[in-house]
């Protein structure tokens, strides 16, 4: 939780980044930001299918439209957050020449993606008004 924390502060202090270790190569800087920018472009995704679920379906029980938006707004959010700091763990795991980190991350947001479409898929083929 500490370590969360830093990451936390690292996130509106790029200089701090910058004192840890050595300079990486800047390819690999750059592959770490554009994989930064995949995971925004994906939240963004989320956040907007979210909304879009909500204003497009009002035929949908009011539950359920309720539901599969707000999980993919949380999806949005979290991946959101997940993105700048796996940036700056990557960031700084490369200046200390240690290996990535890993995460779950990537095989939550699959599945919860998953499970949401599965429930658009049972929507639409039962009926909104089911």
């Amino acid at each position: 939780m500490i370590e969360f924390v830093r990451n936390v502060r690292l996130w509106f202090a790029p200089a701090e980044v910058r004192r840890d270790g050595e300079t990486p190569d800047y390819r690999f800087s750059l592959a770490n930001e554009r994989t930064f920018l995949a995971w925004l472009r994906t939240a963004l995704a989320l956040i907007g299918g979210g909304f879009a679920v909500d204003q497009f379906l009002p035929d949908l029980r009011w539950g359920w439209r309720v539901g599969l938006a707000l999980a993919l707004l949380a999806a949005g959010v979290l991946c959101a957050l997940r993105a700048v700091n796996h940036w700056v763990r990557c960031e700084r795991a490369m200046r200390r020449g240690e290996d990535l980190p890993v995460s779950r991350f990537p095989a939550v947001l699959s599945l919860v993606v998953a499970i949401v479409a599965l429930v658009m898929v049972v929507v639409v083929l039962v009926g909104w008004e089911g």
